[in-house]
């Protein structure tokens, strides 16, 4: 068995499957075209519309084969504890739409593992599902022994997207590494925990169509579906026995042994962290690559989490610092050439990590304190509780076994099984959702909707008019043979110049007709990619399959959405010019009368950067510059350095868009000839949309007019207001407020002198009583609430320790009564309280507090006198 790399044996894979007639197709995004889907985990996703016959290959090719690079984090707990599980994986994969099948399937399979890969055919062994003879005897007549071919049950050897929809047996290929790899016992087999039995293909026959009751009708077209691992087939070759001692990811844990210095092999605890490090380090880069960001939900949750556990690991290793973009420079090394996407995004990837292990640092250090206070409760019988470690674990991004070493160095331990009944039931959760993804994946309603359904041709790049047929039509999410007037509906045709909404770029509107119907178009959607699906209103007649009509695109509208799409162009490379190179699209909205564009970026724009974006997108508007489009592969576009658009997804063929000689981007969507066309753009809101993007927000033409007219309205409107002229309104408005805030100033002298003469006067009121303590009763008129207090305060300063006070005065417009007096004060007699409550009526109101300090409001100003002399008499 001759040692290949990683990449040698991706090349043999491809190479052989495009040399049986297969199509070579480049892997698919992280982020998978079905909504439904958190990320891509298969090879088979992007082949969905194939393999429900809504797309066909060209002729000359029988099937299609890809390197598919998947993320799955079901198990991210058992990462780095087994040779196995990986976030990040490739998926080798070749895959057939009803053109070969079962025996041509096990025939290549066998011929590429012993004499592509050199495997010793005696080491293979076949399961097959417990009631596929055909399998069985097709490996038979391959010459496979029928002790080496093991009957799995359904559970393990038979695939279903659902409850009902296309299912069928599987046949696995296993290579027998040796008895020192397995468990010992004589019954042990393929299907056995042990690692004795690498399984390292997936062959699965989907040939069936599963009903309601149960059985299985066969398809009319069977397809194949196959997956090979590529770091368990690097395991096998290179005579290892972990995927984590492969080429790639070895070289990822030597990342880490330099980093940390250490060696690995030597202690198992700095192992696992290393394994973890490097499997979790792919997953980061990859799925950032794919236009994936940080954030607290779905994939962008599934990013942090990784990254987070990467920094957590090194954190324990003692390691301070950044540590992720280490690894991230030698993935580009030895995967860039393979996966170009990671190059084009390199900066990017680069910032985005750092910053995010940036911020989690202080989040780590938060997450240390909890545990730090955890541990210093009363704990019971010094096991903390499984929920208490669960929180950590998922709120706070601590793995079980952090908490568990920290804790057993202060000697506690922690309740495992508490623990795990919450990881299981949290996995419980996601099985459940993973499963209802995997029927979501096929849809099989809404497949069945749309099922026989011809692909929609596009015309509307060249014309906003077209002739058509109607090949099918909805309504109330049924098929139907007819939409009455009133009725609302979808409507499919042959062709349309109707740009379905992608891209960012909404869909059009305009109306369907003929001589006796008259639709109305109030949308256009992609049920699916090949096919354009019409919101309709019938306004008159009724419309019938197989209608001839006619379909016209609303003029006005398309060309306010074609200013604004070629707008988005020119921003977005004024943004890379001003800010750098680092910015990518991050999402985009085209609406006819706005645009909304979202790029990566780490801080707020400044008012001068924004300024300059402007005037660096309205010169090139000006200088009416030519706007071109062709179609060329996806291939031939990288080479020529056309900007791919950060996590967008792209087929073989591609659309190119060229603005000038400034701007080359990957785009399906409608635009301008010339950008003098687009008129004006001006941006009117620049904000954040998350930790590591910006967006902004701009109209162009009518809407930009319209905007800067309202603006100036305003200003004519505020130079009128100042009795200036409008050049001179800033300096104006920043001398109006210079003059206020000098007012203000002269006001608080004054407040402060008039407290000072009210003081004096209140000090002059000052009596003995015959209880022994001085008093104090006087009404502040000309001070607020606030001051009233103050009083208080000063006639304790200046009074002594045995003084007490009832004063009246003014806040917010209402009668404020305050009774206050010294320890000595009340334990003489005086109670504020009693006090408070005897002449609160005379200002129609209430209150209470303590005998210390008590106070009433009431709404009768006038009444404040009146409560001040009944005090007088009362504590007289």
């Amino acid at each position: 068995m001759k040692y290949m790399t990683s990449s040698e044996i991706r090349e043999k894979f491809l190479s052989y499957f495009e040399d049986k007639g297969c199509k070579r197709m480049h892997s698919s995004s992280l982020i998978p075209d079905d909504p439904s889907l958190l990320l891509t985990s298969a090879g088979m996703v992007q082949f969905k519309p194939y393999f429900l016959q809504q797309k066909k290959l060209p002729s000359k090719y029988v099937g299609t084969t890809t390197a598919q690079k998947c993320v799955r984090t079901n198990d991210i707990d058992i990462i780095g504890r087994t040779g196995r599980h990986l976030s990040f994986f490739e998926m080798l994969g070749n895959f057939s739409f009803g053109a070969y099948f079962k025996r041509e399937m096990c025939d290549w399979a066998i011929d590429f593992s012993v004499n592509a890969m050199g495997l010793d055919f005696d080491k293979l062994w076949f399961s097959v599902y417990k009631d596929d003879d055909e399998s069985i005897e097709i490996w038979k007549d391959l010459g496979v022994p029928e002790d080496r071919i093991v009957k799995l049950g359904e559970e393990d050897n038979f695939w279903r997207a659902g409850p009902t929809g296309p299912c069928g047996p599987c046949s696995e290929l296993y290579y027998d590494q040796g008895p020192e790899f397995g468990c010992g016992s004589p019954d042990c087999a393929p299907g056995c925990d042990c690692d004795r039995y690498l399984e390292y293909w997936n062959l699965v026959f989907t040939q069936y169509d599963g009903q309601e009751d149960g059985t299985l009708l066969p398809l009319p077209k069977k397809n194949i579906d196959t997956g090979m691992g590529l770091e368990r087939m690097a395991a096998i070759l290179q005579g290892v026995q972990s995927n984590f001692e492969t080429d790639i990811l070895r070289s990822l844990v030597g990342v880490g042994e330099k980093l940390f210095n250490v060696k690995y092999g030597d202690d198992e605890k700095i192992d696992l962290s290393l394994r973890i490090i490097a499997d979790h380090s792919r997953a980061v880069t990859f799925m950032i690559a794919d236009g994936i960001l940080p954030g607290n939900e779905g994939r962008e949750y599934v990013l942090r989490r990784l990254l987070r556990r990467c920094v957590i690991k090194a954190y324990l290793l003692g390691f301070e610092g950044t540590v992720l973009n280490n690894y991230i420079e030698e993935i580009f090394n030895i995967m860039g050439d393979v996966y170009p996407e990671l190059i084009d995004n390199k900066d990017l990837i680069l910032r985005v990590v750092k910053s995010e292990e940036e911020r989690f640092g202080t989040t780590l250090r938060q997450g240390t304190e909890l545990l730090d206070d955890l541990l210093n409760e009363d704990i019971k019988d010094l096991i903390i509780p499984g929920e208490d470690v669960f929180i950590l674990h998922d709120t706070y991004g601590f793995p079980m076994e952090v908490t568990k070493e920290i804790a057993e160095d202060r000697g506690f331990s922690i309740d495992e099984a508490g623990f795990n009944a919450c990881m299981e039931e949290q996995r419980s959760r996601a099985r459940a959702a993973n499963a209802e993804e995997a029927e979501a994946a096929w849809d099989v309603e809404s497949a069945e909707l749309i099922r026989g359904i011809s692909a929609t041709k596009f015309v509307g790049y060249d014309t906003l008019s077209a002739d058509s047929k109607v090949v099918a039509l909805v309504n109330d999410n049924k098929r139907v043979d007819v939409l009455k007037p009133g009725e609302t509906g979808v409507v499919f045709v042959e062709k349309t110049p109707f740009y379905g909404e992608m891209g960012g770029q909404v869909g059009d509107q305009g109306k369907i007709y003929n001589d006796k119907v008259e639709l109305q178009v109030t949308d256009t959607f992609h049920p699916d990619k090949p096919l354009y699906a019409h919101k309709v209103k019938v306004i008159k007649g009724a419309l019938r399959v197989d209608d001839k009509v006619s379909l016209e695109v609303d003029k006005l509208r398309r060309s306010r959405i074609s200013r604004n799409h070629t707008a988005t162009h020119i921003l977005h490379w004024a943004l890379r010019n001003v800010l750098g190179d680092h910015v990518k699209q991050a999402g985009s909205y085209v609406a006819p009368d706005r645009l909304r564009f979202d790029f990566t970026h780490f801080e707020a724009m400044t008012r001068d950067q924004i300024a300059e974006v402007e005037k660096m997108a309205n010169d090139k508007i000006m200088e009416a510059v030519s706007v071109a489009t062709y179609n060329t592969s996806l291939n031939e576009a990288r080479k020529s350095g056309v900007t791919a658009l950060f996590g967008e997804k792209y087929g073989d063929e591609v659309r190119v868009v060229n603005t000038g000689d400034f701007s080359s981007e990957l785009c399906g969507g409608c635009h301008v000839s010339n950008t003098s066309e687009i008129g004006l753009v001006k941006v009117t809101i620049e904000t954040s949309v998350g930790a590591n993007a910006r967006r902004i927000e701009a109209v162009t033409s009518f809407d930009a007019y319209d905007y800067c007219t309202e603006r100036l309205n305003i200003l004519d409107n505020s130079a009128d207001i100042l009795r200036c002229p409008i050049k001179q309104v800033p300096d104006r408005i920043e001398k109006n407020i210079a003059d206020i805030k000098r007012l203000n100033k002269d006001i608080e002298i004054i407040a402060s002198k008039a407290a000072d003469d009210a003081f004096d006067e209140v000090m002059d009121s000052v009596f003995e009583t015959e209880a022994g303590y001085k008093l104090c009763i006087h009404n502040i008129l000309n001070l607020e609430g606030n001051d009233i207090k103050r009083a208080w305060d000063l006639l304790t300063d200046h009074g002594g320790d045995n003084i007490a006070c009832v004063v009246g005065g003014i806040n917010n417009g209402k009668a404020l009564l305050l009774a206050a007096g010294t320890d000595k004060a009340v334990q003489a007699g005086f109670n504020a309280v009693d006090v408070i409550k005897a002449i609160s009526k005379h200002i129609q109101g209430g209150g209470g507090g303590k005998p210390r300090m008590a106070q009433a409001g009431g709404k009768n100003i006038e009444g404040i006198d009146d409560a001040l002399n009944a005090a007088r008499e009362m504590l007289s």
